[in-house]
């Protein structure tokens, strides 16, 4: 026989996992950062892109998963994908485990959830280094922790972007 105690607590544990989870700017507990955005999709990755390419970062790719999902007949909310990155950042990462090419270059999505909020969101540097094991690289996660929280910053809030 199980104690009402135990009992309890399952039905207190499996009532929680069931609620929604809000997903705000601080991790979400699943490697994530995602902060919501005072754009929408489009516009918000319109404006990392811009913020990206004007510090000199390469903007190798966007993905529209909702235009792939309409080509096969399926609907999507706005989601979008931007791959980008910097060799002088990632290259050290690499020389520590090159396995990190398979998270590298860094990518950040946007989309609308159900209620028409943008969010936007990216992997947290501290997870990458702690799957992949780099120890020798502090400053670097440190640098791309710091980067990336300015650039969505810039992207997702109004008047972020600063005037060329």
């Amino acid at each position: 026989m199980f104690p009402i105690r135990a009992i309890h607590m399952a039905v207190a544990v499996l009532a929680l996992s069931l609620m929604p989870v809000n997903v705000s700017a601080q991790s979400a507990g699943d490697g994530l950062i995602v902060r919501k955005s005072d754009f929408g999709v489009t516009k918000t990755i319109d404006r990392l892109g811009i913020a990206l390419t004007r510090a000199g970062i390469t903007v190798f790719a966007r993905v529209k998963h909702h235009d792939g999902a309409k080509k096969v007949g399926m609907a999507l909310r706005p989601t979008e994908l931007i791959i980008f990155g910097s060799p002088k950042l990632g290259t050290p990462l690499m020389q520590s485990n090159q396995a990190i090419g398979l998270d590298l270059p860094l990518r950040a999505v946007a989309w609308e959830d159900a209620s028409g909020t943008t969010h936007l969101a990216y992997t947290d540097p501290d997870v990458l280094k702690a799957r992949y094991g780099i120890g020798d690289r502090d400053p670097v996660f440190k640098k791309m922790a710091g980067a990336l929280a300015k650039f969505t910053a810039m992207a997702a809030t109004k008047g972020g972007l600063p005037k060329q």
